[in-house]
């Protein structure tokens, strides 16, 4: 057993998971349960166990762990002289490498200028 789940995609039987790792049944379905009260897997009655959807931080943790990363930017930035204008340039260029469709980027960016 090895590779990515998508949402939505079956997950494997107990009886499965029990086999391809070798383990006890009651094992893998201790695993599941954990893996549902955790939010990564749904049981769906008629359906079987499925990859959930993850689920997207509360505003609050986002905004806490977003300051927490940012912070340790420009901590990073000031060590090596950046000037703000390269730290948002720097941000700008990645998020239009990791999400290319995302055109609220380039909105952003012609708004600033």
């Amino acid at each position: 057993m090895s590779g990515e789940y998508v949402a939505g995609q079956a997950f494997p039987s107990v009886r499965t998971l029990a086999t391809e790792l070798k383990i006890h049944p009651n094992t893998a379905q201790k695993i599941i349960q954990h893996l549902i009260r955790e939010r990564f897997l749904e049981a769906r009655p008629g359906v079987g166990t499925v990859v959930a959807d993850l689920p997207t931080a509360p505003v609050g943790d986002r905004r806490r762990l977003l300051k927490d990363q940012v912070t340790a930017l420009v901590v990073e930035a000031l060590r090596v002289g950046a000037r703000p204008s390269e730290v948002h340039r720097a941000i700008t260029e990645a998020w239009e490498t990791l999400c290319p469709d995302d055109d609220s980027v380039r909105e952003a960016h012609a708004q600033a200028r």
